[in-house]
């Protein structure tokens, strides 16, 4: 199979992109020159130059294709950064579903739960659940404005598939992303873990996922692919033991603490010119309860869940043996 594949220096992308690897596929690489280092050392693949700014160059520089992976995406946490985010999430996905479209080619277009509901009751929500809507911070509500191209562009006849990933874990996070949180409990005292949870799973897992939905995905449907629903405090305390700290955090951060923590990050921000990761939309996120079931995937593509302690042990093994962990 010949597969063009965005976003393969990040976390998922570098997953998808040694998987494929690893099974024989070709694959093309989109690239922002000087991007790769040591993320794509060793693999075989063909580079597109360019990047999502200019859709039109990256794909006159790529060769013949049977299915596209869009994995590249901006991730902003909070209110800042909304036009950029913008241009890499929504123009950028709307070109390429216009190309897949007219070439007649598959397209996976790699979302996020974040564009789905929360659930506030614990209940795992599925596709179909939208309401109780997430904070419209940068993130989610590109996200959203991407999917409305994808399925505009698959209402036209584009064989289109969107893939909601949970939380994901494991190897490979390179500039890290989950992994920040395990360098931050190593790093120091995490009395209190966010009071919301989230749907955790092993990234390698969702890499397999997205390969399944390229063979069995149904035109014009929606995958959840998540893992174990737990809260942020176990979560958490799963991470501690992973990193061997004995003194995890203990409880929950009352919602009013996050709330007073997210308007001094904003004003913070203010002063700066620069938004924090602590801000009003990254506390409220945390607060929320993340839960999503993958039955759907489970059934239509064999869609499988690991082990989630070992999608953490492996995440924090590769940051330890990268570099990544301050020497004491």
């Amino acid at each position: 199979m010949r597969v063009l594949l965005t976003g393969a220096t990040g976390f998922l992308g570098n997953n998808l992109l040694r998987l494929l690897v690893a099974e024989g596929h070709e694959v093309q690489l989109t690239l922002r020159p000087g991007a790769g280092g040591r993320a794509l050392a060793g693999l075989k693949f063909d580079p597109v130059p360019g990047d999502l700014t200019n859709v039109e160059r990256l794909l006159a520089e790529s060769s013949d294709f049977d299915v596209l992976i869009h994995a590249a995406a901006m991730i902003q946490i909070g209110w800042s950064r909304l036009v950029e985010s913008r241009q890499v999430n929504v123009t950028a996905t709307e070109r390429l579903a216009e190309f897949c479209r007219l070439k007649k080619r598959r397209m996976i277009h790699v979302s996020t739960v974040d564009t789905l509901a929360h659930a506030p009751d614990g209940r795992p929500r599925t596709e179909s659940d939208r309401e109780p809507g997430k904070p419209p911070i940068s993130y989610v509500q590109s996200k959203r404005e991407a999917e409305q191209k994808m399925l505009e562009q698959i209402e036209q006849g584009l064989d289109g598939i969107i893939i909601h990933p949970g939380f994901m874990l494991g190897p490979w996070d390179w500039k890290p992303s989950s992994g920040a949180m395990l360098l931050a409990i190593a790093g120091g005292p995490t009395p209190l873990a966010p009071a919301g949870g989230c749907s955790a799973v092993d990234v390698r897992d969702v890499a397999d996922g997205i390969l399944k939905a390229v063979d069995r995905g149904r035109r014009g449907e929606r995958y959840i692919l998540g893992g174990e629903n737990l809260s942020y405090l176990e979560l958490w305390q799963k991470m501690a033991r992973a990193v061997g700290k004995r003194n995890g955090p203990r409880a929950k951060l009352p919602n009013w603490l996050a709330g007073m923590a997210g308007r001094v990050g904003d004003l913070a921000g203010k002063w700066m010119r620069q938004e924090p990761q602590v801000n009003s939309g990254a506390t409220a996120m945390g607060q929320l309860q993340h839960f999503y079931s993958s039955e759907k995937a489970i059934s239509q593509l064999g869609y499988r869940i690991g082990s989630l302690d070992d999608a953490i042990d492996d995440e924090w093994q590769f940051l330890v043996e990268y570099g990544y962990v301050r020497k004491s």
